[in-house]
């Protein structure tokens, strides 16, 4: 019985998105496909209507971003009655028992709300992540980036959040917690639901049988500025969004540290254009953020102690520079 739907969101994808079906017609359990196609000008839509009959392809006049995107995807496959949803990027390509393992793990234990693959550079060389982790200092790095893969996530735990780009959720959770939040459009998105889901009590659970290649950035580094305007817009919304009350003081100065720094590191690039608007859309759009922070508070199941249990209690592993200016006036690497 086919209880599952893999959603694929598709923006000029005419170069990879054969790779990233031809994968999912060798899955080993039935599912459903759906690819939002997000206003694309190439050819990957008739490559879709032509080669792939089986794909439910749902148009859109233009692009609704990932978040979007995935939403109309989600949408789909709650209103069929499917218990479980998989996301998986267009520049991606899964292993025949991807799914599989997924749902496997999904129906391993109670309150298991999402599960996230293992991603591999297209090579399989070295991992582009094994789950999403988040700091103390208010952000949040993918678990094992650009590390070589010698076995040292091959073991299953629960973890802080999954990746939009290759994971699996229980429409139930989704039902209770809400989808993406189609105001980030692209980036952090994910890690904004991933808090959502902890918040409410439910578990993300890391599959590492459940395995993905992936071209990095293939789409978003088409765009000029997008990932700036993208990352300065979004980031102050999950501090304002999730964060309880009584942690805000000990994360907020440090987000705002990081923050500061990563404008200033965009406007040495020349990027002004994109910083100006991600720092105004992120304040119009403010009061909105507290409103959604009253009710997703409100409903908050877990303790701040098992909270700060599931966040990690350093600096990301990449933060060379933030890591310099602590040692210079800490001593503190």
């Amino acid at each position: 019985m086919n209880n599952v739907a893999v959603v694929i969101p598709n923006w000029n994808g005419e170069d990879f998105i054969r790779d990233c079906l031809n994968s999912l017609r060798e899955q080993t359990v039935k599912h459903t496909v759906i690819v939002v196609e997000n206003g694309s000008v190439d050819a990957s839509v008739d490559i879709i209507e032509v080669e792939y009959p089986e794909v439910i392809l749902l148009k859109q006049s233009k692009n609704l971003g990932f978040a979007g995107g995935i939403n109309i995807g989600i949408r789909r496959a709650i209103s069929e009655g499917l218990g479980f949803v998989a996301l998986l990027n267009n520049d991606a390509v899964a292993e025949k028992e991807w799914l599989k393992e997924l749902l496997r793990t999904a129906q391993s234990g109670k309150r298991i709300g999402s599960v996230m693959s293992k991603i591999k550079s297209l090579d399989g060389k070295t991992i582009d992540g094994t789950g999403e982790i988040f700091t103390m200092w208010g952000i949040h790095f993918p678990r094992g980036r650009k590390e070589k893969d010698v076995g040292q996530y091959d073991k299953s735990l629960d973890i802080f959040g999954a990746s939009g780009g290759a994971s699996l959720f229980a429409t139930k959770t989704l039902k209770e917690v809400g989808i993406f939040d189609e105001d980030f459009f692209a980036y952090y998105e994910d890690v904004d639901l991933a808090w959502r889901i902890q918040l409410a009590g439910w578990k993300t659970v890391y599959a590492p049988e459940a395995i993905v290649y992936h071209r990095i950035n293939a789409s978003s580094s088409r765009i000029k500025g997008f990932v700036t305007y993208q990352s300065i817009k979004n980031l102050p919304w999950v501090i304002w969004k999730n964060i309880p009350t009584s942690l805000l003081w000990k994360i907020l100065p440090r987000f705002l540290l990081i923050y500061v720094m990563f404008i200033g590191s965009a406007l040495a690039r020349g990027q002004f254009i994109p910083v100006a608007k991600g720092v105004f859309m992120s304040t119009v759009k403010f009061p909105k953020k507290l409103w959604q922070r009253h009710k997703i508070q409100k409903n908050r199941k877990v303790s701040i102690q098992y909270i700060l249990s599931m966040l990690w209690q350093d600096l990301p592993p990449d933060q060379i520079r933030m890591r310099k200016l602590r040692k210079f006036f800490t001593g503190k690497v």
